[in-house]
């Protein structure tokens, strides 16, 4: 697996082409638990929140792909099985990032079932990585993180996929 450089991501290129409109911004995020299950945050390198593994969905991979390819990108571990148990969507889910980009998202959050390999700390994503108890996180933390890791417990508590 190799990372991709922004410009040359499809959200990269869709960018430069359609300059200031709203774009769809069709991603997944990643919940990955150690043996304790201790959750896996990273630490931002663009704006120094710690979030859950995610990104975008690229040309040419299936939304699962695109979980696994996060996780590798930016923790350096392998995702060998996951579960899709929310998705995000809709017009509350838009925002307008850093860099004043506009974006609606739709977002499929996934279990990490099982991995492999050595956590990687800093990557050209990550300052940081580690694994901490749901409920003591470290600051600052994004916003999604939360409201995913309740989505995870109602999917795990119902079996039912969380739709919002």
């Amino acid at each position: 697996m190799t990372s991709i450089p922004w410009a040359e991501s499809y959200l990269g290129q869709l960018r430069a082409l359609a300059g200031d409109r709203t774009l769809m911004f069709v991603g997944a995020r990643a919940v990955v638990r150690d043996a304790a299950g201790q959750v896996l945050l990273i630490e931002r390198s663009d704006n120094g929140y710690w979030a859950l593994p995610a990104g975008a969905m690229e040309l040419g991979e299936s939304i699962s792909q695109c979980a696994v390819r996060e996780v590798w990108e930016e923790t350096g571990l392998t995702a060998s099985a996951v579960t899709p148990f929310a998705m995000h969507t809709g017009p509350d889910r838009t925002f307008t990032n850093m860099y004043g980009d506009t974006y609606q998202l739709f977002v499929v959050a996934f279990r990490v079932d099982a991995w492999a390999g050595e956590l990687v700390t800093s990557t050209d994503e990550t300052t940081n990585a580690g694994f901490y108890p749901a409920r003591a996180l470290p600051a600052p933390v994004s916003g999604t993180v939360l409201e995913t890791l309740d989505d995870l417990a109602t999917f795990e508590q119902t079996g039912q996929v969380v739709l919002k």
